[in-house]
């Protein structure tokens, strides 16, 4: 099947980790061989309940039997979406009531893009340093980190870049500024938390100027960080929040959620200011509400950050220089880029899933599923710690 796989799909680098997939279930995956593989990254922070949870694959199941695409998206009332966008409303701080889907974070952030522009009828965009917001044209065009976007260029205009935790950098933002973009958390950087105050201070500048403030929850969301989004964390609302990844259980979609008054301006002047055929998707929105009402009725989020005291116990070696992020959401920072590459293949080797971070080599990244169990944990990090003592001992050799 690798043959095939490197043959015939297009590839994102060239060395993919290549594991045949045979099947997965709860916290772990199985190759074509049978061997088992504890997940400590769960799709890189999708399959927020495990995988083939109950809930979401029976809601799945159930919706299948009553119909799947009828029409593109913001035409008709369709239960499943309705009731998601609904129960979201509930659960946010107002003013953010009313939410646009789609089909991937890259897609939420280009329509949060749009919506600060429409707003506010300025131009300029401003995104941070080492930032990670997806890969599609406007949304690699806030990306903060040249190397990655340089050959693409031309690139959308009016973006410029803040360094995240940068109070002197807050002047940039200006009555030019259309939309602030910020990870709430930032992810490719190296999970590093806001500190002093940061999202609150760009909250007030961009009231002070006019400017929106959008914040990309699109990894801390969905109870990763011991609350349904991480900005609740930090005492602030954003003017839109971005969602993706963890929302639908494994499934593939997004959401950009805003006041009404605000969203209702991407349907006239001009009509179809978004527009996506699979937006709100039945199926998927079935799959969303599932996860999001097993993550709000359940205590999962007060489990998370229990568990990451477990990670932080557990997770004590020679190698290991901290541990950053918070939740479920924890990078583990080596020495070096080398070393960290060696740990995560011979982890793979010994059944347990570890993941990079996009621009920060040095970084392990762990983000499992929310149910991950402490027995799990606990032998995850086992795994860690003893491919660790090989790695420190053949460096002494």
């Amino acid at each position: 099947m690798n043959e095939d796989f490197i043959k015939y799909q297009a590839q994102t680098s060239p060395y993919p980790l290549g594991m045949e997939v045979s099947y997965a279930k709860g916290s772990y995956i199985y190759d074509t061989n049978d061997k088992k593989y504890l997940d400590f990254v769960a799709g890189v922070s999708a399959c927020t309940l495990g995988h083939q949870p109950a809930r979401v694959n029976q809601a799945i199941k159930d919706q299948l039997d009553k119909y799947s695409h009828v029409m593109v998206y913001g035409e008709y009332s369709q239960s499943p979406a309705v009731a998601y966008c609904k129960l979201m409303a509930s659960l946010l701080p107002a003013p953010l009531d009313k939410t646009y889907l789609v089909n991937s974070g890259t897609e939420a952030i280009e329509g949060a893009l749009k919506l600060a522009r429409r707003v506010t009828g300025r131009s300029e965009l401003i995104s941070c340093h080492n930032a990670y917001h997806g890969n599609t044209m406007g949304s690699l065009s806030v990306m903060g980190f040249e190397e990655r976007k340089q050959v693409f260029r031309p690139l959308i205009p009016d973006v410029a870049f803040i360094t995240f935790n940068n109070e002197a950098d807050l002047d940039k933002i200006t009555t030019k500024t259309a939309g602030v973009l910020l990870e709430t958390i930032q992810g490719g950087a190296g999970f590093i938390q806001p500190e002093n105050d940061f999202l609150k201070k760009v909250r007030a500048r961009c009231n002070e100027v006019g400017a929106i403030m959008i914040l990309d929850e699109i990894q801390p969301g969905f109870g990763r960080t011991g609350k349904l989004f991480g900005f609740q964390n930090y005492d602030v609302v954003p003017d839109i929040v971005v969602m993706g990844k963890g929302m639908g259980g494994g499934m593939p979609v997004g959401a950009f959620t805003a006041s009404s008054a605000m969203m209702d301006l991407l349907s006239d002047n001009p009509k179809l200011g978004h527009i996506t055929t699979f937006g709100g998707h039945p199926v998927i929105a079935s799959a969303c509400l599932a996860t999001l009402q097993e993550i709000t009725e359940t205590d999962l989020m007060q489990q998370t950050l229990e568990k990451e005291k477990l990670y932080r116990s557990l997770l004590v070696h020679p190698l290991i220089k901290e541990v950053r992020g918070k939740g479920l959401m924890l990078a583990v920072m080596t020495e070096s880029a080398a070393i960290t590459n060696e740990v995560i293949l011979k982890c793979q080797d010994k059944g347990l899933i570890l993941f990079w971070l996009l621009f920060e080599g040095c970084a392990i990244r762990i983000t499992p599923p929310l149910t991950i169990s402490n027995d799990e944990i606990k032998e995850g990090c086992a795994i860690m710690k003893e491919v660790m003592d090989e790695v420190l001992l053949s460096a002494t050799l």
